[in-house]
């Protein structure tokens, strides 16, 4: 089955990339702060690994609140970092560009802790897969990490520090603000895998 992987440049994603060695990544350029750091980290290790690497790019920032497009989180939100139906544009988007190159199934690297919003459940990941499933194409949208901490799916992966590195996390800026919800979990896993950050890099 040919898989393509929704690379976000994140420590999740990226370690799935190194776990399972998708046919295609792909990066997308939303209107993110974060954008242009997140889609060096997904060259980097898509140019290591010599997996196939897209940059899909599509001017949301329109629609976008909270950290990550530099506005207001909403009334709705369950934490400052969301963005309305963020994932479900995510998924669908790479799903375009996937079923178009032939892949079957796209990977989507969430993890445990993502079950703070809803579009990071089992459930809603399910209920995506249900709706890709149906439509032509027929394409599958699996989580293989939605039941692991970060820190667990780095182990299981065997990701080398080196690579993880690459990672970028930070929701505010192209550059390690050091205080948003993503640049706290970055350095939170370092911590807890009994690494440095920079020795690392």
């Amino acid at each position: 089955m040919t898989q393509a992987l929704l690379l976000s440049g994140g420590m999740d994603s990226i370690s799935v990339a190194w776990w399972l060695r998708p046919a295609l990544a792909l990066t997308i350029d939303y209107g993110q702060l974060a954008a242009a750091a997140e889609i060096q980290a997904a060259r980097a290790v898509c140019l290591q690994l010599e997996i196939a690497h897209e940059v899909i790019t599509v001017d949301c920032r329109a629609l976008g609140s909270g950290d990550m497009a530099g506005q207001p989180a909403d009334a709705l939100a369950p934490a400052s970092d969301w963005w309305p139906y963020r994932n479900q544009l995510l998924i669908t988007l790479a799903g375009m560009r996937a079923v178009s190159r032939g892949a079957q199934a796209l990977l989507v690297g969430a993890v445990a802790s993502d079950g703070t919003h809803q579009d990071g459940t089992p459930a809603f990941m399910a209920a995506m897969d249900q709706v890709m499933r149906v439509q032509e194409g027929g394409l599958t949208v699996r989580a293989p990490a939605i039941g692991l901490t970060t820190v667990e799916l780095v182990q299981q992966s065997g990701i080398p520090r080196s690579l993880l590195a690459w990672a970028h996390s930070c929701h505010r800026s192209h550059v390690a603000c050091g205080q948003c919800r993503g640049c706290n979990k970055y350095f939170e896993v370092w911590r807890e895998l009994g690494d440095d950050v920079d020795s690392a890099a």
